[in-house]
Order: C-alpha cells, then sequence, then structure tokens
C-alpha cells in the first residue's frame, strides 16, 4: 500500500453486497489510476461464496483491507454492528472520504460512522428514490443521501428528486458507474464465461429470473404465485436462486412449485455469467433494483416484480414494466419491443469522475 506521503487522498470505501461490489471494481481502478489510496472495507453483508468472493476474483477488485464479517442479522442488529466495528476503523485510519454505494445496511451504517465522526461522505448512486418507505432500502438511500457532500447522481431524474427534498449542493450527474462496469466487463464476459454452453441454454431462448425482496419472498401465497407463473411461460426460465428465497421456499413447503419443468435453478451467477444470461436471454424478470438496469444496459426487456422502481426512466422507455404475478404472463405475451434505445446512463466515465470530484472538493 503507498505511504500516506506519495498520496494526495485517502479514501475508506465501505461496500457489502454484490452490486456494490460491481460499482466498486470500476471506482477502485479509478482510484488507483488517480493515485489516490483506498481503505476497502467488506462489511460481510454478502458472505456466501457464490455472493461475495467470485465477484473479488472475477471483478480483480482488491482484496479487502478489512472484512467485518457481519451477517445473518435484522436490520438493526447489522447495522449495529456495522457501526461499530467502521468507527473503530475510521478512527485508526483517518481517511479524507468516507465513500458509500447505493442503499444497502452496509451504506447506510458507513454514512452515519462519517457523519457522526465529521468524515465527509461521497454517496455514489444517490438520488433514487421508489417512495415506498416500507422498503429498507428507500430508508437507507434517504438518510444517506441527508448526510452526504458529495452525492454522484446517475441520472437526471435523480437530481430532480433530491431538489425536491432540498439537497441542491454537492450534486453532481455522472452518469451510472454500472455502465463503466458493462463496458469494462462484457468483453471479459464474452470470452469467459461458460454458462450458456454449461447449463444448456440457446441464446433468445429462455427467460432470466431473480426474486430476493421479502415483500415478494416473505408472503408464500405470492412466492407462490411468482413460482407458478415461471411455470407458465412460454420459455424456460433460469432462476439463479438466492439464499433466502431457497430458504422461504423450504419453509413455506413450495419446492413443488420449484420443481415445474419450466424453471431451470441454478446457484447464484457470478457477475460474469450475469452478464451473458443478461445478455442473451428474451426477457429478464426480477424484483431487483440493479438488475432492471443491467437489464436495460443489456437491452433486453424487463419485467418488474414490484408496485413501484426507483429507475424510472426505464419504465418510461417502455424497456421496463411493472407487474404482478397474477399479470406476468399477459404482459410478456402483449410485450412490443420498443423503436428506440436512449442512453440513459452515461458514456462509461463515471468512475473517473467520481475520483476526479474527490480530488476537487478535497
Amino acid at each position: 500500500m503507498p505511504s500516506r506521503s506519495n498520496v494526495s487522498l485517502k479514501v475508506m470505501s465501505v461496500i457489502g453486497a454484490r452490486p456494490q461490489f460491481v460499482k466498486a471494481a470500476v471506482v477502485s481502478q479509478a482510484l488507483k489510476a488517480h493515485n489516490i489510496q483506498e481503505i476497502l472495507v467488506h462489511t460481510g453483508q454478502h458472505f456466501d461464496t457464490n455472493m461475495s468472493d467470485v465477484f473479488f476474483k472475477d471483478l480483480d477488485l482488491p482484496t479487502p483491507d478489512h472484512n467485518l464479517d457481519i451477517h445473518s442479522l435484522g436490520h438493526g442488529a447489522m447495522t449495529g454492528r456495522m457501526m461499530e466495528s467502521l468507527e473503530t476503523l475510521a478512527l485508526a485510519e483517518k481517511p479524507d472520504w468516507l465513500l458509500v454505494y447505493g442503499d444497502t445496511n452496509s451504506t447506510l451504517a458507513g454514512a452515519l460512522v462519517a457523519a457522526k465522526l465529521h468524515i465527509p461522505i461521497a454517496h455514489v448512486e444517490a438520488g433514487l428514490r421508489s417512495y415506498n418507505r416500507t422498503m429498507p432500502e428507500e430508508v437507507n438511500r434517504l438518510l444517506t443521501d441527508q448526510l452526504s457532500e458529495l452525492l454522484f447522481v446517475p441520472t437526471p431524474l435523480a437530481i430532480d428528486c433530491l431538489q425536491k427534498e432540498g439537497i441542491t449542493q454537492g450534486v453532481h450527474l455522472i452518469g451510472d458507474v454500472m455502465m463503466d462496469a458493462v463496458l469494462m466487463y462484457q468483453v471479459k464476459a464474452e470470452s469467459c464465461s461458460t454458462v450458456l454452453v454449461d447449463q444448456g441454454l440457446t441464446p433468445n431462448g429462455y427467460y432470466l429470473a431473480t426474486v430476493h425482496r421479502p415483500g415478494n419472498t416473505d408472503n408464500p401465497d405470492k412466492l407462490r404465485a411468482i413460482l407458478d407463473a415461471f411455470g407458465a411461460l412460454d420459455a424456460p426460465v433460469v432462476l439463479p436462486l438466492h439464499p433466502r428465497t431457497q430458504g422461504r421456499i423450504k419453509e413455506f413447503s413450495l419446492e413443488k412449485q420449484l420443481a415445474h419443468t419450466n424453471i431451470k435453478r441454478i446457484p447464484p451467477a457470478n457477475y460474469l455469467d450475469m452478464l451473458m444470461l443478461e445478455k442473451h436471454c428474451r426477457g429478464v424478470v426480477t424484483d431487483s433494483g440493479g438488475i432492471q438496469k443491467e437489464a436495460y444496459l443489456c437491452r433486453r426487456p424487463c419485467f418488474t416484480l414490484r408496485p413501484e422502481t426507483e429507475w424510472k426512466e426505464t419504465v418510461e422507455t417502455g424497456w421496463n414494466q411493472l407487474v404482478t404475478a397474477e399479470g406476468l404472463v399477459s404482459a410478456i405475451a402483449a410485450f412490443t419491443p420498443p423503436d428506440t434505445w436512449p442512453n440513459l446512463y452515461g458514456d462509461g466515465n463515471a468512475a473517473t469522475q467520481v475520483a476526479n470530484r474527490l480530488l476537487t472538493h478535497f
């Protein structure tokens, strides 16, 4: 690690979940290119090998300087334990900035610790709003944006959301670091990933589905309806099964629905395999925020199993539809691809802008 005398800036980056690993991979490269020292902290929120370790390997993400190994707890206990450990690290490392991503418990824990220690906070993917405060992610992003000194927003709509809340200082429209990641890793995915061959998949011959949000998985009737809808689609459904969803299926005795011949269950996929699955599927069905955006970046239609989305731009373009489990089959059958694909998320230089702004505002 470079000495403090050889670097212009010291940044502590807090990550903990799959989407944050992808974003941090491109930002970490930009920080290194700008001679910014990064202290990378993994909270452990996603700890399964397929949800964590493999991402660091495939994305060439530096090994974390600290791994807090905090996971499998309720929201309060998890956030509290993260704060306790992050406070100790921040006091020892004395970073010039604390950098957080997205909207997880790791994001909020980092922001709260930094605010109390008077360390300026930079928030990548600021300004997103679903306006559904029953979602933990919405609470996390609202509070983090209020505490941040630098807010890196992906779209003009995110700026509008912040302005409605009176947040106008330190807001920078940079595009989306996920666009950087897709552009950076799609060539590697094409050359390295064998997931289509391994799973016997034909391009445009399957749907890709992910389900993990409590609103869908913690209600047995809703989860059963989702699995039944997958079984009724006009092509096989590839389902990388999230560990908590797998647990709920067992808890609710829904193994019969999961065993439907139309559902092809696979383990959680690494980022390179997900890129290939997204790029070559007939369409994406998901309740994930990040997968909605990845589907758009791969120019695939998306059907979102939620009543709202923080990525409203994708709905406005016609590439994303909000659906219920009961309406999924008919929505897919009636779908017609839009004639245009607007570039919503920048030119692939968002990570470089993060590094530049951190230096400029130091």
